[in-house]
């Protein structure tokens, strides 16, 4: 089943764009119902050529440089950017240990792009949405391990689960602006992260878990985004959507 949506006369930044993950998916969705994609990361080669594949296949892209946990590199991003009607804060990393193995070092670099690059992203945004007075659209990518733990990464389950409750606090000071803040938290999804985790005995093993008893594809997640971009969810601010085939409601 696709889903769709008219973004046209819309433009969009996607953060973390420059793997073959998430972010490149989001923007294709995107640009492919019609919204210009301004896609950013710190690699710049890939992004562009993420936006020539978009331009070659009839969208409309282009690439920027952004370190979301740099507030510098933001605004010069946003400057670049110029109006702007969407935001996707999709950019994370993720490090694994055992709790007592975890440097202070690992919480505060998995936190600086986690959350407080969400943060910077959404406040940035936010101030130029609201001076641009047309209102728009945040959406956050949290994660089910802001609802259930996921063992071995406890800096990014905290990070996740902050980035839940920043979304309400957003949508709050926000919503006088007309500027709508929403989240998605994808279940398993095969990504330059996790896709040697989830490919291992001990993937396997999750996936019996799951309610569906399968990992996610990126178009799962496409009704879920245009939903929170578009229209349809006026009323929706808030609000986050989980997209994980049942997993966090699989009994303990």
């Amino acid at each position: 089943m696709s889903f769709t949506a008219d973004l046209s006369g819309s433009r969009a930044l996607i953060t973390g764009a420059s793997s073959h993950g998430l972010g490149a998916h989001f923007a294709r969705t995107l640009a492919g119902c019609g919204a210009e994609v301004v896609v950013a990361a710190r690699r710049l080669d890939p992004l562009e050529a993420l936006a020539a594949e978009i331009a070659a296949g009839g969208g409309s892209a282009r690439a920027l440089q952004m370190d979301v946990a740099d507030i510098a590199s933001i605004r010069a991003a946003f400057d670049h950017a110029g109006r702007i009607d969407i935001i996707v804060n999709n950019a994370g990393m993720e490090r694994t240990a055992a709790i007592l193995d975890f440097a202070d070092e690992d919480f505060e670099a998995v936190h600086d792009v986690n959350l407080k690059g969400v943060w910077q992203v959404a406040v940035e945004g936010g101030r130029r949405l609201r001076n641009a007075g047309c209102g728009g659209s945040i959406v956050n990518i949290a994660s089910i391990t802001g609802h259930r733990g996921m063992a071995g990464a406890a800096p990014y389950n905290v990070s996740k689960a902050g980035v839940l409750h920043l979304t309400r606090q957003l949508a709050w000071g926000l919503a006088r602006y007309g500027i709508r803040v929403n989240s998605i938290s994808p279940g398993y999804f095969a990504t330059d992260l996790n896709r040697e985790f989830l490919e291992s005995d001990q993937g396997e093993a999750m996936r019996k878990r799951i309610a569906m008893r399968r990992f996610g594809q990126f178009p799962d997640l496409d009704g879920a985004l245009l939903l929170l971009v578009s229209s349809a969810s006026a009323f929706m601010t808030g609000c986050d959507i989980v997209v994980d085939g049942g997993h966090v409601i699989s009994p303990l």
